[in-house]
């Protein structure tokens, strides 16, 4: 099916998964996988599973037991890791809350927030040269674009360039990028009273972020959250990253 794994990507990314040396043998790894990327690029409740992934408790179980231990969190680190550092792109995106994942009491603890919209989430994201995410986070879709951008921009390294639009414009962020020795390029607010240096030129290649989030929200289950916990949706667009990050390693020569 469309949706699986081909063999250099499960090559890639085989070695990263757990071991269990002792015990019961685990269900086929590559099966369960192909079973949660079904999930994510359809949308579909996991009863909906087709049958040739096995029981859809397995699927589900191991998703959110490897969510737990941090399996995905870790393979999305390890594939980053080789991010083109020279240019890095930070944006949100707005996420809309499906019925079934806003019955929940407390909900502002699983990042969603009300709006004009409704219910909704929102993405928080950097990505490199590329447009290949390099930082991801989730937080009520009421929050301020730059709410999260110190926890983004953690992974700046010395002599890089930060991309952002005017939601950005914020002395702290200019600051905290200085301090990291990178330089942020981010137009000025019409209020702004000082003059700061911003190329314009240099801002065209912002829309590679926009092109990161087009790309994972070709995935229904995160173009639209069904996720009542905020951990589940966030490990369903780090599993999206993992993807992107598979097939652009898998087209490199």
């Amino acid at each position: 099916m469309r949706y699986e794994l081909t063999d250099d990507e499960w090559a890639a990314i085989k070695a990263m998964l757990p071991n269990k040396p002792r015990g019961v043998p685990r269900v086929n790894d590559r099966r369960v996988l192909n079973g949660i990327f079904w999930v994510l690029r359809s949308g579909a409740p996991w009863r909906d599973l087709p049958r040739n992934f096995g029981p859809y408790t397995t699927c589900y179980n191991r998703f959110v037991r490897w969510r737990r231990a941090g399996v995905w969190a870790k393979i999305m680190n390890a594939l980053a890791a080789t991010h083109d550092a020279a240019v890095q792109m930070i944006d949100t995106s707005l996420v809309r809350v499906h019925q079934h994942g806003a019955c929940i009491n407390r909900s502002n603890r699983q990042s969603i927030g009300r709006s004009r919209g409704g219910l909704t989430s929102k993405i928080h994201a950097l990505v490199d040269a590329n447009g290949l995410p390099v930082r991801l986070a989730l937080s009520a879709g009421e929050a301020h674009d730059n709410r999260l951008a110190g926890k983004l921009m953690s992974s700046l390294q010395p002599g890089s360039m930060l991309l952002a639009d005017r939601g950005y414009d914020a002395d702290w962020i200019r600051e905290l990028a200085v301090k990291r020795g990178a330089w942020a390029n981010i137009p000025p607010k019409s209020n702004r009273t000082s003059p700061i240096c911003f190329s314009p030129y240099l801002y065209r290649a912002r829309n590679r972020v926009e092109r990161f989030f087009n790309s994972i929200k070709q995935c229904r289950r995160i173009a639209t959250r069904y996720d009542k916990l905020a951990a589940n949706y966030l490990a369903f667009v780090q599993l999206a990253s993992i993807r992107l990050w598979l097939r652009a390693n898998e087209s490199t020569p």
